[in-house]
């Protein structure tokens, strides 16, 4: 089986900052685009951030220059660096990957994490 568990969700004053941060597990071969998505209460899910295994990003709109989204390969990683917060940011923000497991022959799948609940107060 292969999990994704992100951590490092909180309450925030607006203007703070807070990291993000998800771990991969299980018996992986590969992780391909990792990215962050979020949901507000009352609204669809929408991307965040997503980074390729090469390291390049891209940003929504409504975050660039705010976050920064980085991985480590070798740890099975991805981190969302928040600055700046706005009280719109509220919402739980889902990590994901494109995981391919080992052995290749059992495939790839999109796998979610559970969701980590970020709160910014005017």
């Amino acid at each position: 089986q292969v999990h994704l568990v992100e951590s490092g969700g909180g309450l925030v004053q607006a203007g703070g900052s807070l990291r993000l941060s998800c771990v991969a597990s299980g018996i992986i071969f590969t992780i391909n685009d990792m990215a962050w998505y979020r949901q507000a209460p009352g609204k669809q899910r929408e991307l965040v951030a997503k980074i390729t295994s090469a390291g390049t990003t891209n940003y929504a709109d409504f975050v660039k220059g705010r976050f920064t989204m980085s991985r480590d390969n070798a740890k099975n990683t991805v981190s969302l660096q928040m600055n700046s917060l706005k009280p719109e940011d509220t919402a739980v923000y889902y990590c994901t990957a494109d995981i391919w497991r080992e052995p290749p022959r059992l495939g790839r799948g999109d796998y979610w994490g559970q969701g980590t609940q970020v709160t910014v107060s005017s």
